[in-house]
Parts: structure tokens; sequence; C-alpha cells
């Protein structure tokens, strides 16, 4: 997926957090701190940017004040990140063309999902389909095949592939698969991890082999 997503927020910390779970998704990011640098940012990059989480509380230039200014050249979705509620605050967003509202403090799993689900309304041409190394992985249908027959995956152990082969060629550790695919509220053993990884292995056949074990590391996804 090679979608792009703008991060507008003034707090580093937010900024990071909703980064870390669209990377993980495969998305690219372009972040601001401020308005006035969310403009100059959208500006250079208004082609390639494909949808944009904007802040409302922001110095410089406020949301909406940013919002008007990027509806006066284009339709590219929004979605406002506030700390107000507010009814009367929500119907002045959407009339400005607002695509979705969403009170912090949220989840940023829910966040992600608000986004792929706004992504696929308003462009259902982007390819889901991704084939790596005789593995294809649809990501629309949640389906994965090898050589084009279909594998049944629980839905962890599609997760758990996902995030692998999204990040391929880097060596992922036990602790940072347990973060991203189980969530940071997860406390359990991560021999978990080695126990799911034994049984995409074993529905991948050969194609199992790209899941390499790194020895005092974790696994790292690598096509040979």
């Amino acid at each position: 997926m090679n979608n792009c997503v703008l991060i507008v927020d003034d707090e580093s910390r937010m900024r990071k957090l909703i980064k870390d779970f669209l990377v993980a998704k495969g998305y690219s990011i372009l972040e601001a701190e401020d308005g006035e640098k969310a403009l100059e940012i959208f500006e250079k990059n208004a082609n390639k940017i494909n949808i944009v989480l904007l802040d409302v509380m922001m110095p410089k230039l406020d949301g909406w004040s940013v919002l008007r200014q990027i509806r006066q050249e284009s339709k590219v979705p929004v979605i406002m990140l506030t700390a107000r509620g507010e009814e009367q605050d929500e119907l002045f967003g959407f009339e400005l063309g607002v695509d979705e509202y969403i009170s912090k403090p949220f989840s940023p799993k829910i966040l992600v999902a608000r986004v792929e689900a706004i992504l696929k309304r308003t462009n259902p041409e982007i390819k889901q389909i991704e084939d790596y190394g005789g593995i294809q992985i649809d990501k629309q249908g949640r389906t994965v095949k090898v050589d084009g027959k279909l594998v049944e995956l629980s839905l962890r152990e599609y997760e758990l592939l996902l995030y692998l082969v999204e990040n391929k060629d880097i060596a992922l550790s036990r602790d940072k698969i347990l973060n991203n695919v189980w969530n940071y509220d997860y406390y359990g053993d991560s021999r978990t991890i080695d126990s799911h990884i034994k049984k995409i292995r074993h529905k991948l056949g050969k194609k199992g082999k790209y899941i390499n074990t790194i020895r005092g590391i974790g696994y790292k996804f690598e096509i040979r």
C-alpha cells in the first residue's frame, strides 16, 4: 500500500503514535507541527497526499483555517482530530468539508480503520492485492493465496503475516511484533509469536522459508 498520509498535530508524541500505527500498515507519512507548515507541505505534495489527519487546536493557523485553504483547491479526504467533542464543533467541521471527526483520546487502531475505510470509499480503484514472492495478499478481502491457492489463516495469523511482509528485509524483535500485532496492551508470553510463526510457515508450504528466525532477536521476512 503506497497511500500517503499527512499528519498535522502540534504534539510530537501524538504524531509519533499515529505514525507508528500507519507505517505498520504500509502507509508513507508526511508530518507538520503547525498550520502554516501543513499548508506548505500540502502545496508541495498535493498530488501524492491521499488523506490528511488534521488537529484543530494548533499554533500559527488552527485546523479550521488550514481546512478552508485545502478545500479551495482539493477534495482530499480530511479527518479532524480534536480534544473538543461538542456537537456544534462537529457540525461546523462537516460544513467546511470534513470527511470524519475523531475526538481525543482515541484508539490508534480505530483511527487506522477509519483511514482505511475512507480510502476504500474514495479510491475504490486502488490496488489491494500485493504479491510477495508468490504469496498474494488481498488486503481488502483479507485473504492469502500461495501460487493462486487459498490459504486458511486465523485473523491473528493473517495480521502477523501482513506485518512481516510489510516490513520485509527488516529484523523484527518479538517485543516489536507483540506491540504492533497484539497491540500495546498485550502482556502475555512472547512465545505465542513462535507458535503462530510455526503455524504460518506450515500453511505457506515452501514459501514458509521466507520467514527467517533471527537468533536472539525475532523474525524477518526475506524473499530468497
